[in-house]
């Protein structure tokens, strides 16, 4: 009988160790299930075929419907414009959100831009559709996100992924011009996705 209470602290060690890592979660996707890819350039493909784009070959990964709702040259607030149309449109159970990079090419606020991200993401949080934000690094040495994406992954309880476009942008294998991946480049963001969400549950 004494050693009973060892036995149930070790099975709540398990526990916890089971959870650690996993990070926010989010609905499984169904097969026929559709996932939204919105956002600018990054999103649209620029610098590779229309077949090359990251929502393309993501589809492929995922084996799901990956809808590719990217506008070149679109800044945040824009996007928070078009954003409900698309939504009724395309009525996805997923959506994937890469927007800030034009406005930080443009030299807007950073301020503004997060503030059009969070109520891009609520927007969408409100008619029930899951949210995976990929942060946009911004132009400069080291090519890194502005902290606010983790922010706001933290507030929204959300999965973020702020290394695969930094990291693409600095290798010149990687790149189509100073701004877009290549092919390869987009192949890795899709990857990258893939992974994120098998860890967040979707698939």
């Amino acid at each position: 009988m004494k050693s009973l209470p060892v036995i149930f602290r070790l099975l709540l060690l398990a526990t916890f160790l089971a959870g650690c890592g996993k990070g926010p979660q989010v609905p499984a996707l169904g097969s026929s299930d559709v996932v939204l890819a919105f956002g600018d350039s990054l999103t649209f493909g620029t610098g590779a075929s229309p077949g090359e784009s990251y929502p393309a070959q993501l589809q492929s990964l995922i084996n799901r419907k990956v809808v590719n709702a990217g506008v070149p040259g679109e800044i945040s607030a824009d996007g928070l414009a078009r954003l409900p149309e698309v939504l009724e449109e395309v009525q996805p159970k997923l959506l994937l959100l890469c927007h800030g990079g034009n406005d930080f090419l443009q030299k807007q606020s950073e301020t503004t831009a997060a503030a059009n991200l969070r109520a891009m993401i609520k927007l969408a949080r409100d008619k029930g559709i899951a949210v995976v934000l990929i942060a946009t690094p911004k132009p400069g040495l080291s090519l890194s996100p502005p902290e606010f994406y983790a922010e706001i992954a933290k507030e929204f309880g959300i999965p973020f992924n702020d290394e695969a476009l930094k990291s693409i942008l600095r290798d010149n294998e990687l790149k189509s011009d100073l701004v877009h991946p290549n092919a390869k480049g987009y192949a890795q963001i899709a990857q990258a996705l893939n992974k994120l969400l098998k860890k967040s549950g979707a698939i």
